[in-house]
């Protein structure tokens, strides 16, 4: 045991200490919030207004066919499909007269084919005019309409899920985003470090210190010290990324006003409501945060937590095993491509199902999904967050871990019996089936 805690010291102190691994550590954080907010800014001031003349022949969509920021709406005198655009419009849209007992097609003319956001765009005015015009002719006030149709809009759904006699209050877009952040996580972990592995073994063998290193120990404690190793680098990682959120989330507070930090304190104290009863005095940017930190509470975070390691560790050392065993039989990337698609294929398989989970949780292929070791911890991640033992009950979650560590045991027996002939073989190309003959051959 002291070799392979040696072995898991030298991979995980040479990995930590790399230039790669400290920039990826603090910079990824960094890149994927700067990206969010840039495909932001760049989502909303990306766009181009479109100027359209309008051509009515109805001679009510005057003053009605309102322009917002995509679309701006003129109805200029003596323009029409030959001077539109050298009087400094984009497009020229003609509405014919409206006949409301069949649908109508309108035109509009533009230099290059325009977008079909602004399409839809153009087609709701249209139709929002069309339908005032029918209001006033039937006697009914626009205004009394939207009155009534803004007071209308009372329901909210709080979801409660049953718990031993009591209910506990849920949240279904906590849950979806939980599964699927927590999913997409262990999928790419179980890729690049299973990869990761796939390459150090590939490297150790390629340069021929394989052959130095197994003098000393034998194949398995090598396998395994490398396994652990890199997957104590890939734990660290995460770790630090949550560590990192975190002091974020907790420096952008600095940031908000003071005032905007106490309504929120007094909507916490108060159940959400400020003095008097009533949260329409707290201001838009208090209660968002309330209702945010109100939505992150009705998570068992710490559960969630536990079980997201378990999956990490589990699915990661169910699939690295494989991975290193394909490396301990192949010299170069290129050959190794036809020997890991049977491996990375359920991986990929796991998110496409996973994704599918975070919507249908209690579906059969979910459920069963989430047991078989090949995709259980991406699938089981995805449910998690709809609640144990609600959605995931009790003998499913047990199932699922129980077959999993059977799964990874029996990856790493696998694995450390192929490593040990195709650690030191060179010079010959490896199948699938020779790789099984040396796994299961008596020795």
């Amino acid at each position: 045991m002291s070799k392979i805690s040696l072995i898991i010291k030298r991979e995980y102190s040479s990995r930590v200490r790399s230039r790669s691994f400290i920039l990826t550590t603090f910079l990824i954080p960094l890149v994927f919030v700067g990206f969010i907010v840039g495909a932001t800014i760049l989502t909303i001031k990306g766009k181009d207004q479109l100027k359209i003349a309008v051509v009515d022949e109805n001679g009510f969509f005057k003053n009605r066919l309102k322009s917002d920021n995509d679309v701006q709406f003129d109805f200029p005198a003596n323009v029409d499909t030959l001077n539109y655009i050298s009087k400094g419009y984009t497009a020229l849209l003609t509405i014919s007269k409206i006949d409301t007992s069949k649908q109508q097609t309108f035109y509009v003319r533009s230099q290059k084919a325009i977008g079909i956001g602004a399409s839809q765009t153009i087609e709701n005015k249209i139709d929002e005019v069309v339908e005032d015009n029918m209001l006033q002719q039937s006697g009914i006030a626009r205004s009394k309409l939207d009155s009534i149709h803004d007071n209308s809009h009372i329901a909210k759904i709080v979801s409660l899920e049953e718990n031993g006699g009591t209910a506990k209050e849920s949240n279904q877009l906590l849950a979806y985003i939980i599964g699927y952040v927590c999913g997409f996580l262990i999928y790419l972990v179980m890729l690049i470090y299973g990869m990761m592995v796939l390459r150090g073994v590939m490297e150790e063998k390629t340069n021929r210190i394989a052959e130095v290193v197994v003098s000393s120990v034998n194949p398995f404690e090598l396998m395994m010290g490398k396994i652990i190793g890199i997957g104590a680098v890939g734990l660290t990682q995460f770790i630090m990324w949550i560590a990192l959120i975190i002091v974020l989330i907790a420096g952008a507070q600095i940031f908000l006003p003071h005032d905007m930090m106490e309504q929120v304190k007094t909507l916490q104290q108060n159940n959400g409501m400020m003095q008097g009863g009533n949260a329409v005095q707290a201001s838009e940017g208090a209660q968002f945060i309330f209702n945010s930190l109100h939505t992150l509470s009705t998570a068992n975070w710490t559960f969630i937590l536990l079980c997201f390691i378990f999956y990490f560790l589990g699915g990661y050392l169910f699939y690295a095993s494989l991975f290193a065993a394909v490396g301990c039989v192949t010299e170069d990337i290129q050959s190794s491509q036809s020997l890991t698609l049977p491996i990375t294929m359920p991986v990929i398989f796991s998110f496409i199902i996973g994704s599918n989970a975070v919507q249908v949780p209690d579906s059969s292929l979910a459920i069963w999904a989430s047991i078989i070791p090949f995709t259980s911890p991406v699938v089981m991640m995805s449910r998690i967050g709809y609640g144990v033992p609600g959605t995931v009950t009790y003998l499913q979650l047990t199932s699922s871990v129980l077959v999993l560590i059977a799964g990874f045991l029996f990856t790493t027996w696998l694995a450390a019996k192929i490593y040990r002939t195709g650690i030191l073989m060179y010079g010959k190309k490896i199948t699938w089936k020779e790789m099984m003959k040396w796994a299961f051959r008596r020795s």
